[in-house]
């Protein structure tokens, strides 16, 4: 999971998972005890989990161990104690069912349709979108009937397929395809199906994040201290609304969302380009990038050594194009479009003169050099301002939480259906 959105070891209640239940499924598979893993990290984002295991699944993790994690006893058998019609309450009452580590065998009942235990009982008494993470042998994964079982479920509405990765199985099978993917993603899977449904469901967001370089000679650049946090933060975010996300982003090491397309880019006049190419097509845009406002007027081929330069060096430069003035004039009627201010002095003034030069909706405005705000930090504390209302000063938070913000800001500004 990326730095952008919560911390896999210092999780708390959070949106989209908050208030969600999710019966997570358990089947016999060596990755079971990943499971564990991905119901602790539900629970300390604030989901209820309900867990129910396979009598398969027991030979690999105990019902306690989840339990531990959860606060809630796990379930195992389609009749008991706990009423005659558990799995119809279980699949009414779930926002989320997820099936990790689903096996070929599980693959294939659900395939067809069978209740013939607790879990695929309560997925086939459920409306409830169906998330599935295969984990099988790599030759239980590539054979035929397998393939056509998972091309069944990917065809049906309700199921929603992560994975499976490809990487080291169990001792003695080697690598290949059919590893269970990591529960962080596996997290944001199920996310996304609790997240979605409002007005970024379907939606084209484009966002561009990070710092831009640009080149002096061959081996240096003028550059900025952008992490790409945030970038990453509202891509994820977007994406985990149900958005179509593109996420045009300058270096970083920040590991990119899953789901979201990205696209790679080092100067201000390719991230021009390349926003300028999907820009017609967004119904949103967020403008998080650092883009440096000025790039050297001549570049010099090779590296400029000392001992010819002398004591002082002079670069002259050039302004980089407006990037978001530029995207906003092509963007269609509808659309909604965010910016964002750094400022040293005067936020508020300043962030409102950048949101009517460049034809903006709403422009993020946070100040350079503030504790825990800013560059290079997990947390900011930033002001929005749009059109004809007064400032929003929020406190200091997560950067995935200032971006789930900004994409309440946009859901409520597409419901409306007001032209930019």
């Amino acid at each position: 999971m990326s730095s952008g959105g919560p911390v896999r070891d210092a999780r708390e209640p959070c949106a989209p998972w908050k208030g969600g239940r999710v019966v997570l499924g358990v089947c016999g598979g060596i990755a079971a005890y990943k499971s564990v893993q991905l119901a602790r990290d539900l629970t300390l984002l604030g989901a209820t989990v309900d867990v129910v295991l396979t009598g398969a699944a027991r030979n690999f993790v105990a019902p306690l161990s989840f339990e531990g994690v959860t606060g809630r006893g796990a379930l195992t058998e389609l009749f008991s104690v706990e009423g005659a019609a558990l799995h119809v309450s279980l699949g009414r009452e779930a926002d989320c069912v997820c099936i990790a580590p689903a096996t070929a065998d599980f693959i294939a009942r659900a395939a067809s349709g069978r209740a013939s235990d607790l879990l695929t009982t309560a997925v086939v008494a459920s409306g409830a979108p169906v998330v599935v993470a295969p984990a099988m042998n790599d030759a239980m994964f590539a054979h035929p009937r397998t393939q056509a079982n998972l091309a069944r479920l990917d065809a049906a509405p309700r199921y929603h397929r992560v994975g499976p990765a490809t990487g080291y199985l169990a001792a003695g099978e080697g690598s290949g395809p059919g590893r269970m993917t990591e529960p962080c993603e596996i997290v944001d899977a199920v996310g996304r199906v609790l997240g979605g449904g409002g007005e970024l469901s379907g939606a084209r967001v484009v966002v561009t994040g990070g710092p831009t370089r640009e080149p002096i000679d061959a081996v240096r650049y003028l550059g900025n201290r952008s992490s790409g946090k945030i970038g990453v933060a509202l891509a994820r975010a977007a994406w985990l609304r149900g958005a179509d996300v593109t996420l045009v982003t300058g270096p970083t090491t920040v590991p990119a969302p899953d789901g979201v397309e990205v696209v790679r880019v080092e100067t201000a006049c390719q991230m021009r380009d390349a926003v300028l190419a999907v820009a017609r097509e967004a119904d949103a845009a967020v403008f998080a990038a650092a883009v440096s406002d000025y790039r050297p007027r001549e570049v010099k081929s090779g590296k400029i050594k000392r001992r010819e330069a002398g004591n002082s060096l002079t670069v002259g430069l050039t302004a980089n194009p407006d990037i978001a003035a530029g995207a906003v004039a092509r963007m269609k009627a509808g659309s909604v479009s965010v910016g964002f201010a750094l400022e040293t002095s005067d936020l508020v003034a300043r962030a409102e003169a950048k949101l009517a030069a460049k034809g903006l909706d709403w422009i993020v405005g946070n100040r350079a050099g503030e504790d825990g705000a800013g560059f290079e930090t997990d947390t900011n504390r930033v002001t929005i301002l749009g059109r004809g209302v007064a400032p929003r000063e929020l406190p200091l938070m997560s950067k995935f939480g200032v971006a789930w913000k900004i994409m309440d800001i946009i859901e409520e500004r597409l419901g409306e259906g007001v032209e930019g």
